[in-house]
């Protein structure tokens, strides 16, 4: 990692060094790549600068308290190792993390679809709470969640919702929200009171822009029916229902929720962009991940991330082992432990596979 540092110290000099270069001040183009190159580079200089210095401090110290030559300045020297040691551990993972690359979808809105799995009427009451809890987050974090289609279940809940969210981060904090989520607790239905297990998939796509998925309209067949479900009296009238079909995948959208068929169509392409984006980068992650340990926002959703259990108040994240005795509170949206946890997962087994690199 030292030599790591340096490197980056040696950099940005030498961009700094650029920045006051009359033939780069005098090339636009240049000026301005080396100049969004300087900035981003910024904080993680500053806090590698930072590290140097703490790390030269140590340094002076402890030889103080080699020498020996006077008890006092041993003392505060002690004092001061101890003070300069915290300090070093906590630069040394701010470096780290900064280390990381930006992941450049993270900015991103998030497309995200939850549907009921195993476990009849209870998985789509939990379908429900989990919608609800993400809902929850959001405003907790200033962002605006637009539902997209709704398939409500037949005693609450619902068969599958999908919807976006809009705001600083959201693709990049809600990936780690892919896979299958496991609940346990007993059924409102259970007379016996036994404890039931059910599932819902949960599936985070970043909004995808034209520019990052070509569909051209000979791939698309476009089927248009009339709605079922709640909607008003334009429900069962009129054919603004829209199914999308992409040939080439598979893959399949609908959309009903508007009274008209152009936004319905809209809407359905908008996820459906979004659906071959993420088949993109789950392949081209799950290439680059093939002897990695942990799985985490490669796309793989077909293994159990997270358990809640109600008896024991718990919930628990399977893929960093995990566990948070606030199961409520996680319902009620308060998921930053949770995901700050993942992130930094994340981040190291990232910072890992570029250092091996």
């Amino acid at each position: 990692m030292d030599e790591r540092i340096q490197e980056i110290l040696r950099r940005y000099e030498s961009l700094t060094t650029q920045l006051m270069d009359p033939a780069v001040l005098a090339d636009s183009e240049k000026l301005r790549e080396t100049a969004r190159e300087h900035a981003e580079m910024t904080p993680l200089a500053e806090a590698a600068a930072r590290l140097a210095r703490v790390r030269s401090q140590l340094g002076e110290a402890r030889a103080v308290i080699a020498a020996g030559e006077d008890p006092e300045l041993v003392e505060l020297a002690e004092a001061e190792v101890a003070e300069l040691e915290a300090e070093e551990e906590r630069l040394v993972a701010e470096v780290r993390r900064l280390m990381v690359p930006k992941d450049p979808l993270a900015d991103r809105a998030a497309v995200v679809e939850i549907r009921a799995g195993t476990g009849g009427d209870e998985a789509g009451l939990f379908a429900g709470d989990l919608f609800r809890m993400y809902t929850r987050y959001a405003e907790h974090r200033g962002w605006k969640v637009e539902v997209l289609s709704v398939s409500e279940g037949e005693v609450g809940g619902y068969k599958e919702v999908s919807f976006v969210v809009r705001g600083k981060d959201a693709y990049g904090d809600l990936r780690y929200e892919s896979g299958v989520h496991r609940v346990q607790r007993v059924p409102a239905t259970e007379s016996q009171g036994r404890i039931h297990t059910s599932a819902a998939t949960v599936a985070v796509l970043p909004e995808a822009e034209e520019v990052d998925v070509e569909i051209r309209e000979e791939d698309l067949r476009i089927d248009v029916y009339r709605s079922s479900g709640p909607g008003g009296q334009s429900v069962n009238t009129t054919d603004s229902a829209v199914r999308i079909t992409h040939i080439p995948t598979g893959l399949v959208v609908t959309c009903q929720d508007e009274k008209s068929q152009h936004k319905n169509k809209a809407k359905a392409l908008k996820v459906l962009r979004s659906r071959l984006l993420d088949a993109k980068i789950a392949e081209q992650e799950a290439e680059r991940a093939r002897e990695r340990k942990l799985q985490v926002g490669t796309g793989d959703r077909s293994a159990k991330i997270r358990t809640y259990n109600f008896p024991q108040g718990r919930v628990t994240d399977h893929r960093i082992g995990l566990t948070l005795y606030r199961l409520q509170e996680v319902l009620d949206g308060d998921l930053d432990e949770l995901i700050e946890a993942l992130k930094l997962a994340r981040e190291e087994e990232r910072l890992e596979t570029s250092s091996a690199a």
